[in-house]
């Protein structure tokens, strides 16, 4: 049997939020919160955050291929 609990309407109308932004279930964000410790806060900030990289990469405003290079080549190991 799964275990069953009440949601303020606030907190459910944030967790069904962050749900559809995230393309996660219900189950998932609250999963997330209880075993690794995502305050819906985080969550939010995570997803929005996200949204706005997803954006502006879109937009074409992300690393020039010199900058993606440079970086690879900071990072890669000899």
């Amino acid at each position: 049997m799964d275990p069953t609990f009440e949601l303020s309407p606030d907190v459910k109308l944030r967790v069904e939020r962050i749900a559809a932004r995230s393309g996660r279930s219900v189950s998932a964000v609250i999963e997330d919160a209880l075993q690794n410790g995502h305050s819906l806060d985080w969550q939010e900030r995570f997803v929005e955050q996200v949204s706005r990289g997803i954006a502006a990469a879109e937009d074409g405003a992300f690393a020039t291929p010199a900058e993606i290079d440079r970086l690879r080549g900071k990072y890669r190991s000899s």
